[in-house]
């Protein structure tokens, strides 16, 4: 695998989150940049960044290593997210532009077509592009990059179970579209921290393992989908 220096955060921030790395298993620099074809130097940097975010932790003659979170830190990403994403709401409804009213009624039109022939997979895709779009309207950059973080990191640590009423989860995204055509913060605000509470009881905890306590012996060299 090849790809440009400057994405190597991307791709080990996804290679997390997809799991082609444990939770505690080592990240070497050396195995890394043979992984994605570049020098050790952006390397480097991603995985300080990576450890800024979260997804890594520097361990005493370990080195870089995928971080593992605790029960009470993934109750708190949707704590937070229950807090940000109806700002974003708000601040969308106030700085949308008409391009951005476009693609999430767009995304609403194919929610609501796609939930009556029952395509999960392609729901959970327009769902996430739904709520990006929501973000990058609030015209916000850095509440945009927190909200896209805490996407990462909950599709990270969570499960989320198929909706049994996703119809209700559209006309959900119908309501806040709407308020936030209208301008009307403080109804988008409300719309989007009801839907949030809703769909949170659809998370499920993936490390299960972890959350239990267990915990194994000094991690080693995680070489999972390596192609060397």
């Amino acid at each position: 695998m090849h790809i440009p220096a400057h994405s190597v955060c991307t791709a080990i921030r996804d290679d997390i989150v997809s799991g082609v790395y444990e939770r505690g298993g080592r990240l070497t620099e050396e195995l890394l940049a043979r992984r994605y074809g570049v020098s050790r130097v952006p390397v480097r940097e991603a995985l300080r960044t990576l450890e800024a975010e979260g997804f890594v932790v520097t361990r005493r003659h370990a080195g870089a290593c995928v971080a593992e979170p605790t029960e009470r830190d993934a109750a708190d990403l949707l704590e937070v997210r229950a807090l940000l994403e109806p700002l974003g709401a708000a601040r969308a409804a106030q700085r949308r532009t008409e391009a951005h009213l476009k693609v999430l009624r767009g995304l609403v039109r194919l929610g609501q077509e796609r939930s009556r022939h029952g395509r999960s997979e392609d729901l959970r895709s327009l769902d996430g592009w739904f709520h990006e779009t929501l973000a990058q309207a609030s015209g916000s950059p850095g509440l945009t990059a927190l909200l896209t973080q805490l996407r990462h990191k909950i599709a990270w640590m969570y499960v989320v179970e198929a909706t049994a009423a996703p119809a209700e989860a559209w006309a959900e995204h119908a309501a806040i579209v709407d308020a936030v055509a209208r301008g009307d913060a403080e109804r988008a605000r409300a719309l989007t921290a009801q839907h949030v509470e809703r769909t949170a009881s659809a998370h499920r905890p993936r490390f299960v393992r972890q959350l239990s306590g267990v915990r194994g012996s000094q991690p080693s060299v995680n070489t999972a989908g390596l192609r060397l």
